[in-house]
């Protein structure tokens, strides 16, 4: 049976409003710190921030869309490591994905991964907006490109967030070589559960205090 700790410990808790304040991410920290969460995630904008031992921090890059010149992406990256991050979930370039351009895919990817070399690096693939076809793609251009994890969602993407089924795929492709994340929508422990149950290694969550009350121990 699933515990508590052991989702605490793979939980990246996550803010990422626009309109989020220096006081909201410090209630984040907080929180995250009261839950034992294994990391914070938050807008490039809002590092540097103060967390306590043991805590992780993680930023977005090229976020919410994916549609930033990959220089740009990169150099977002960069400031990330400089300002503290020890993790960089990066969104990647969709019109080059449902066009079939992989080997621009992976080319983004590698910039970014180029970067941040000693950072984890996850890659949002935005799973809901793509095919089985497209998301298996999307993983082997992620893996190519030397990235950590694969990622299903932003949670902005109007086609939806993460899904049992795609987190799945995500795994069967990976393997065990990389982790993967699912975000998006996960609002309560069964939805939780069912993601590692599907192969999630990460999640993301906004509401990770509501999702770790429905866990024992």
């Amino acid at each position: 049976m699933t515990t508590r700790e052991d989702i605490a410990r793979v939980i990246d808790h996550t803010l990422l409003k626009p309109e989020a304040t220096d006081a909201d991410v410090r209630a984040l920290i907080e929180e995250a710190r009261t839950l034992g969460t294994y990391s914070v995630c938050v807008s490039p904008s809002m590092l540097p921030v103060e967390v306590p031992e043991g805590l992780k921090v993680a930023c977005v890059c090229g976020f919410p869309s994916g549609a930033h010149k990959s220089a740009i992406k990169a150099a977002e990256a960069a400031r990330a490591v400089e300002d503290g991050a020890d993790e960089v979930d990066m969104v990647i370039n969709l019109a080059l994905a449902k066009q079939g351009d992989w080997a621009g895919v992976e080319e983004d990817i590698r910039e970014v991964r180029e970067a941040c070399p000693r950072q984890v690096l996850k890659v949002i693939i935005e799973s809901a907006a793509l095919t089985d076809g497209q998301i298996v793609a999307a993983c082997r251009a992620s893996e190519a490109a030397g990235a950590d994890f694969v990622k299903t969602s932003t949670g902005f993407h109007p086609a939806g967030g993460a899904s049992a089924h795609a987190v799945a795929l995500m795994r069967a492709t990976v393997g065990d070589r990389l982790g993967v994340k699912a975000s998006g929508g996960i609002r309560d422990a069964a939805a939780a559960q069912e993601m590692i149950d599907a192969g999630a290694s990460r999640l993301g969550l906004s509401s990770s205090a509501k999702v770790l009350a429905g866990f024992a121990g």
